[in-house]
């Protein structure tokens, strides 16, 4: 990967998705959820504090060591277990029907095999789980969808592959997932970076 990729993008990544403006969204995007979860891009723990009360376990895949380090503070002051159980997403070390929900923010812009990572989050999913998501990408509007046109090839150097482009709803429902329900819009910021939409699917039987 190399020394930026494992040791400056992390800290990066932890310090723009960290922003105090970014919580009330994590919280949003995690009400719902109970059981066994798992989540995608756990990062440095961002999300810890985000878990409604009903959850019981959050199987946690990450493939960066550092930002695992960077969030051991957080995941020492969650109030839900939170296992460490895989490096891809591409890749679950999980058995079939094994989880009651799933969750990730800002991750499937980055998963390099993000439609093998959505069948293998199909596969560890209970039918009728399910999987609430809060991501950036493609905005509706083709002024700002032509800047994120010609800044992607720099956006995915600069971020260890992060896209501008990818439409998270579209890779979901193309999944297989059903969708229930989508907010997006703009919040504050550079447009090409500030579409955020929160949504959620269910794994259907």
């Amino acid at each position: 990967m190399g020394f930026y990729n494992e040791r400056v993008v992390p800290r990066m990544v932890d310090r723009m998705c960290g922003a105090p403006a970014m919580q009330p969204m994590r919280d949003r995007a995690a009400e719902g959820l109970s059981g066994v979860i798992i989540e995608l891009g756990f990062g440095s723990g961002r999300n810890a504090s985000s878990y409604p009360p009903e959850v019981t376990l959050v199987h946690a895949i990450e493939p960066s060591g550092l930002a695992r380090e960077l969030g051991a503070e957080r995941i020492a002051a969650a109030t839900v277990e939170i296992r460490f159980a895989g490096l891809h997403g591409e890749s679950l070390p999980l058995d079939d029907n094994s989880c009651d929900g799933a969750f990730c923010t800002f991750t499937l812009c980055t998963i390099p095999g993000v439609d093998r990572a959505l069948d293998e989050l199909r596969r560890v999913l209970k039918p009728g789980a399910r999987f609430n998501f809060l991501e950036h990408g493609i905005a509706p509007d083709e002024s700002v969808r032509k800047w994120q046109r010609r800044i992607d090839p720099i956006e995915k150097k600069l971020a260890d592959g992060c896209h501008l482009t990818r439409d998270p709803v579209a890779l979901v429902r193309n999944a297989g997932f059903v969708i229930d329900s989508v907010e997006s819009g703009y919040t504050k910021g550079p447009k090409p970076w500030t579409y955020f939409t929160t949504a959620s699917a269910t794994n259907p039987a």
